[in-house]
């Protein structure tokens, strides 16, 4: 089982030929990802709106279908985590980096420079500002991760297949799957997992390079992150070595620290009640206008469609670009719960969470630009840093949350080598340490280059050119799924009935 496999001989040589590429011919890579994420955004945009809503109500469905009571796993396994570790696991790699990049930067910017639909600077452009802001990180990008979660936890739990996307797909397929076109669609699967990863991972030293600018006056420049990428890599690596259960789970329960820490803190330094009106008025802005938002497209109005691509449709392709890695990391830490179960914890904790955090960061900001203070002329990787300067405490926020960001860093690198190294050995749950060591520089490596091709927006390219192939597999994945569970629940039902005949002959 801890064999290396064709897909990571291929799926390393295409990351190879990526990296290459951009080194040797950094302005045609970036023309050519520019011309493929343009292609992408104008003709997929209706795809990927509708796709993530029915991701969203196929979670629904199956939490109150009487599919939701089956097991992920054996009628007798219990979880392995739990509830607070659980959580912290599977939040720690699912948002970590994103929270904390956009956490002020994206409330400010759609409030006073990108606003949605209402005119900047007015109280409207903040409702607006703060609802989107939830939309992005809410319920439908965690509907993303829990139908790959969900998937790969039913099959390899219950019915013990191999964790691979590849081996989701039997019912559909059968055979097939284990000759070349199951390699295609895990070398897909890879592949999205480390473009997705690596642009988290330049977001990452992008942001703490801004810390640094703001702290210590050390300018943005390329060197410096690389040297931030190397350090973490070093770091990710160590905390790699350590395993699943040690490694990644303090981690993750450090992340959760630190970051209630620094949440805390903003929420009683900042503009307390604002942030707690605001949270509440904002919740129910979101749920009172999620179907329309869902949907929104604006055909008639190119300024709203160009704002809906360059931010909606960008979230979209990142959750899904993420969701082989986290999907397949949350199936992971999520044996022995129910379906139900496992569905409700995903969509809902991590999206109370992200929103309770949006608007204690965003609402801060707002306030700070209400106030004099220009944030939303900084750069996304400095805003967060901007804001802690208008508050008491600004250094030790900002040293906190360079802490927080490395952490969040380390724990989504650290995890994906795990993922990345049990998809390439035929699903092992415990793959070898040189393998994980390969996946960890070629994530770093593919990050470093993203970085000098063309720095965030070379990141966002790539994100959205990766998630459009997996985004087909997923589609598959819920049909199999679901043709599965239809077998299951009726062979559960025919042992119940069997077991009432039972009892009435006796």
């Amino acid at each position: 089982m801890k064999k290396v496999t064709s897909v990571f001989w291929i799926t390393l040589a295409i990351t190879l030929a990526a990296s290459l590429w951009g080194v040797l011919a950094p302005k045609n890579f970036e023309t050519i990802s520019g011309n493929v994420k343009t292609y992408i955004s104008i003709h997929f945009g209706w795809y990927y709106l509708l796709l993530v809503s029915i991701f969203v109500l196929f979670c629904l469905y199956m939490i109150i279908s009487p599919f939701g009571k089956i097991k992920l796993g054996k009628p007798g396994d219990k979880p392995d985590y739990s509830y607070s570790t659980w959580f912290a696991m599977l939040f720690s790699a699912g948002m970590g980096i994103g929270l904390v990049f956009y956490g002020a930067a994206s409330p400010v910017s759609h409030y006073i420079s990108t606003p949605p639909t209402a005119e900047a600077g007015t109280p409207e452009a903040i409702r607006d500002s703060m609802r989107t802001t939830f939309f992005h990180y809410g319920v439908h990008a965690w509907a993303i991760y829990a139908v790959v979660a969900l998937v790969l936890a039913y099959f390899k739990f219950r019915h013990g297949k191999p964790g691979l996307i590849s081996a989701t797909l039997e019912p559909l397929f059968g055979k097939k799957m284990k000759g070349p076109l199951g390699k295609t669609i895990d070398v897909i699967a890879v592949f999205a997992t480390i473009v997705g990863v690596a642009t988290t991972l330049g977001f990452g030293a992008a942001q703490i390079n801004g810390g640094f600018t703001y702290l210590l006056g050390i300018e943005k420049q390329y060197w410096v992150q690389l040297v931030i990428i190397a350090v973490v890599t070093v770091l990710f690596m160590l905390s790699a070595y350590t395993g699943l259960s040690k490694g990644i789970k303090y981690l993750s329960n450090a992340n959760m620290g630190i970051a209630g820490v620094l949440f805390l803190a903003m929420l009683i330094i900042g503009p307390t009640m604002y942030i707690l009106n605001s949270f509440v008025d904002t919740l129910g802005n979101y749920v009172q206008k999620l179907p329309d938002e869902s949907l929104r497209i604006s055909p008639n109005n190119d300024e709203e469609r160009q704002w809906i691509m360059d931010w909606t449709v960008f979230f979209w392709a990142w959750w899904i670009a993420w969701a082989p890695f986290v999907g397949i990391f949350i199936a992971r830490v999520s044996k022995g719960r129910t379906i139900r179960e496992f569905l409700s914890g995903v969509l809902l904790v991590p999206s109370l969470v992200s929103f309770l955090w949006m608007t204690t960061f965003g609402i801060s900001g707002i306030q700070a630009q209400k106030d004099g203070a220009d944030i939303a002329k900084l750069p996304d990787e400095q805003a967060l840093f901007g804001v802690f300067d208008q508050f008491p405490f600004a250094v030790v926020l900002s040293v906190l949350a360079m802490l927080l960001i490395a952490t969040f860093f380390i724990t989504s690198a650290d995890s994906a080598t795990f993922v990345l190294g049990m998809q390439t050995t035929n699903g092992s749950l415990n793959p070898p340490k040189t393998v994980k060591f390969a996946w960890g520089v070629s994530q770093s490596t593919i990050a470093a280059v993203l970085l000098y091709t063309g720095g965030l927006t070379a990141l966002q390219n790539a994100l959205i050119t990766a998630a459009l192939p997996f985004s087909f597999i997923m589609i598959l994945m819920v049909f199999s799924l679901y043709k599965a569970l239809q077998q299951d629940k009726k062979e559960l039902d025919q042992q119940k009935n069997k077991s009432t005949s039972s009892t009435y002959s006796a």
